[in-house]
């Protein structure tokens, strides 16, 4: 390790151990993954720990249901959770439970720290109970018919159907989920960790950027409506740890659910003499960095309660906490009955894993925006960036090399300034990596690899090879190629770890890390080629989706008849959207960096728009009769930016540019006051 080098913890969330990996989890996992990799080339010390989220009431009913204890259940997912993670390439330094001797001991040393120094108030509450299952109801465990718009079936604490946030207590005609009693109401007396005793230091550590500026604006509007206490635990039965001085009291899975990944670390120190347990969660430590890496959805327990616990409880805070956005596919939410809720082991019976990876990879920057996996563009950018481009610079050169120079390279470079320029992209290429902008480091990674495909295109080996008295020169281009592939797999490496390791077998090299790339290999064996990477074919993406129908055929639960709702007026209309399906239209202003016809089309005008940070779409809009293509280049605009990609007849659109007017000659597009830059956010 050099004496640069950093130490570096670094965590996902911890996935629950009630059901299977799916795709959607794997965003968060392939992305803290990536960046572990990219640290550990770069020379650093980095450990990457998780565990499995164990404990709480839906993995007790479970396992009630199955007839099994918990702990077997927990074991079972526990594995299969395990497994998932490795064949997909996820390299935790350590995956352990926080059902464990370490998360017992961790979470009642950070229960009595906080509690000694005062910040623990108990309190009597009233809570929904179960008479016939005798116990107290989470709210998810509690069903009704929504207090706002009538729907059935709705869970106690918000509607699937209209959106409304209520109390359990608000519900019409309720029932327990675990025996269908009617709850009744019982006081029981919980413990609270009192987080307002912690505003200050947590808003000054918002404003220091320890989150990113869309989560720590999230944040402010928590400190505006006024910190509240948080209950902290459960009442019998439960499943999880017993407060030490609360009999019949359980801490509640949150609190011991990132303590987790305390004890995921400590129980790697104990199996790694070298590492310092104190030197990575002591107050105060200044030699170490902590990162967690989560979704969106649950900043408020990473940025709020957690740095709270562990500041009262004199462990260290986390450097960074970084939140990314959601996955959907084909521009919409995951769906069980279209077949794209993918389970991560439905998708490795039918694709690479490495596929997704990379496809993450080219979407994902350093913000929360939610990300979609079009599975037409998945198929064609895999196919044209690791077939078409990066795999297919090795066979185009190995073949030659093999066949006419016994497998080895020529003894210089033949475009040292063209294998420089490789080399010096590499500062930006791992700033992206660094910031975590991986699409920004793919891209430039691609523009790299036409570089060398353009070189190999340019000096035609095949034509060379049928040549009298090229063999030098032969050698030289096929070597420079093979050098060429070796930098782009390099960089590739955090992203594609397999892929990179079989180029390493290949290429008859250690594994590389970021500085060896400057150094070529001239005089160099290397191995027969083999392939690398095959196409996606459209039929393996089909009998994945198809398997996930069926899947979701086959465990779809017998509904019961729908109870007759009241006869009361009813808003809902097929005609309107919501209020809320309004909000979730994300407006941008976009610049048009180039508009052309589109042949064969009356009305429409292809356009590239840039919509920033390097990001362009493309989109078709029916605006010729207003507007010819030299009108419109430079020109600023509005377009909807979430809306999903559709195939149309001359290509995908990703998205729509707003206009108005009555038509023909007057119609308008919407253009931006002074001071719009590409990228914004209409509001």
């Amino acid at each position: 390790m050099s004496q640069n080098a950093r130490k570096i913890l670094v965590t996902s969330a911890l996935p629950y151990a009630n059901g299977p990996i799916h795709i959607g989890h794997l965003v968060e996992y392939i992305q803290t993954d990536i960046w572990s990799r990219f640290q550990k080339m770069r020379g650093h010390e980095c450990w990457y720990v998780c565990a499995d989220d164990a404990h709480g009431t839906p993995i007790m009913l479970h396992a009630r249901k199955l007839g099994i204890e918990p702990e077997e259940l927990i074991e079972r997912i526990w594995k299969e959770h395990n497994q998932d993670f490795s064949d997909f390439a996820v390299a935790f330094d350590n995956y352990y439970s926080t059902h464990s001797p370490e998360n017992q001991e961790m979470a009642n040393l950070i229960y009595e720290n906080n509690r000694d120094a005062g910040h623990i108030e108990r309190k009597t509450i009233s809570q929904a109970f179960d008479p016939e299952a005798n116990m107290f109801l989470p709210d998810r465990f509690i069903k009704g018919t929504c207090p706002k718009c009538g729907t059935d079936d709705q869970y106690g604490d918000n509607c699937e159907a209209c959106g409304a946030t209520y109390s359990p207590t608000d519900l019409k005609n309720p029932v327990s989920a675990v025996s269908g009693a009617t709850p009744t109401e019982k006081d029981s007396e919980h413990l609270f960790f009192q987080l307002s005793d912690f505003e200050q230091m947590l808003k000054q550590w918002h404003k220091a950027g320890h989150v990113q500026e869309e989560m720590a604006n999230k944040m402010d509007e928590w400190f505006e409506a006024g910190l509240s206490d948080w209950d902290i635990s459960r009442d019998a039965p439960y499943f999880g740890f017993e407060i030490p001085d609360a009999p019949g009291k359980y801490f509640y899975v949150w609190l011991d659910a990132p303590i987790g990944y305390i004890a995921s670390f400590r129980n790697l120190c104990a199996k790694n003499d070298a590492l310092d347990f104190d030197e990575f969660w002591k107050a105060g430590t200044k030699t170490t960095e902590l990162y967690h890496f989560i979704g969106k959805d649950i900043i408020n327990f990473h940025a709020l309660f957690w740095p709270a616990m562990l500041h009262g409880a004199g462990f260290r805070m986390p450097n960074a906490v970084f939140a990314h956005g959601f996955l959907t596919v084909d521009g919409a939410k995951m769906s069980k009955s279209r077949g794209t809720f993918i389970k991560a082991r439905t998708y490795l019976h039918h694709l690479n894993p490495e596929y997704l990876r990379y496809y993450f990879a080219a979407k994902l920057g350093s913000g929360v925006d939610d990300i979609d996996l079009n599975l037409e563009d998945f198929q064609q950018r895999v196919n044209s960036d690791l077939v078409g481009k990066v795999v297919n610079i090795a066979s185009r050169n190995a073949g030659f090399i093999k066949k006419r120079f016994a497998g080895k390279l020529s003894d210089k470079i033949a475009e040292p300034q063209l294998f420089q320029s490789f080399i010096d992209a590499g500062d930006s290429i791992a700033e992206h990596y660094e910031k975590r902008e991986y699409s920004r480091a793919v891209r430039e990674i691609m523009a790299l690899a036409d570089k060398a495909n353009q070189y190999i295109d340019d000096k035609k080996p095949w034509v060379i090879a049928k040549e009298d008295g090229k063999d030098r020169e032969l050698h030289d281009i096929c070597s420079m190629g093979i050098n060429l592939f070796r930098v782009l797999i390099g960089y590739l490496r955090p992203i594609l770890p397999t892929t990179a390791q079989a180029s390493e077998q290949f290429l008859q090299v250690e594994p590389l890390s970021w500085d060896a790339l400057a150094t070529p290999l001239t005089g160099h064996e290397i191995a027969k080629f083999k392939p690398l990477m095959t196409r996606i074919e459209r039929e393996k993406i089909d009998a994945m989706v198809e398997a996930e129908k069926h899947s979701a055929e086959k465990s779809e639960p017998s509904k019961p008849a729908a109870k007759q709702k009241p006869e009361q007026a009813n808003e809902t209309d097929s005609n309107y959207i919501s209020f809320d399906d309004f909000t979730k239209v994300d407006l941008r202003i976009a610049k048009i960096v180039e508009a052309s016809h589109v042949e064969g089309a009356d009305k429409l005008l292809q356009l590239t728009l840039d919509i920033g940070e390097e990001n362009t779409r493309n989109v078709f809009a029916g605006i010729k009769s207003a507007y010819a293509p030299e009108d419109l280049s430079g020109k600023l605009t509005v377009m909807v930016a979430n809306l999903a990609p559709r195939k149309m007849k001359f290509g995908v659109s990703e998205g729509m540019v707003l206009a108005a007017g009555p038509g023909g000659k007057e119609l308008y597009i919407l253009e931006p006051t002074d001071g719009a830059k590409p990228g914004m956010k209409v509001k």
